[in-house]
């Protein structure tokens, strides 16, 4: 489980930075950064883990006392489908970590990032391989981003019925992936991804 240990080593203001949406064939990628006070409130205890291994219910709920708690920062950031094209999905997820540190209320003292490559930050950086499970800060990040995207995502299939997205959230599900075949891809598809042709999308059939 994760905890806390990181957090007060470094001491001060500590941001814990992980993304969602790496690997779907659709949608954008969304990052966030959480600032806790001193310490975890309590109200947050046992709720949180690596978004990975939490159902969506428990990701709600402990997304919802996350918000709850006034003193806790939360920044979000997000990178499109077309900088996903532009920049590849590693520039693309560094970029959504560099807008969701910018939209803390202050600058932190230290950015704990999720993986083995920093994005650029006005901030002092430290990667933490698997942080999501280690550090607090990064796991609430982590659930931050995953609620958010799959809320998005599931928005995106009011339109798009078809393709699932309020269940797979753009993953590639085997029937995602048949769906795509069988209709082709929206514009919110990434080009060259798994089974999506790499040419501009067509608004497609969204039944």
């Amino acid at each position: 489980m994760p905890d806390f240990a990181l957090e007060e080593q470094a001491g001060g203001r500590v941001a814990g930075v992980d993304e969602a949406g790496r690997g779907p064939l659709a949608g954008p990628v969304v990052a966030a950064a959480v600032v806790f006070p001193c310490d975890v409130p309590a109200i947050l205890a046992g709720l949180l883990d690596d978004s990975k291994k939490l159902s969506p219910a428990r990701r709600e709920t402990a997304f919802a006392a996350l918000r709850a708690c006034l003193d806790i920062d939360i920044g979000v950031g997000a990178a499109s489908v077309a900088e996903i094209s532009r920049l590849n999905i590693l520039g693309a997820s560094l970029l959504a970590m560099q807008r969701a540190v910018s939209r803390l209320s202050t600058l932190p003292d230290l950015a704990l990032i999720d993986g083995n490559r920093p994005p650029r930050l006005a901030c002092p950086t430290q990667c933490v391989v698997g942080g999501d499970g280690k550090s607090l800060s990064i796991a609430a990040a982590s659930i931050v981003a995953k609620v958010i995207r799959d809320r998005a995502m599931a928005r995106l299939a009011i339109r798009y019925p078809a393709y699932g997205w309020d269940g797979n959230a753009g993953y590639p599900t085997a029937a995602h992936r048949a769906v795509l075949l069988r209709l082709g891809p929206t514009p919110h598809h990434r080009p060259g991804f798994g089974p999506v042709p790499n040419f501009t999308t067509r608004e497609s059939n969204p039944c």
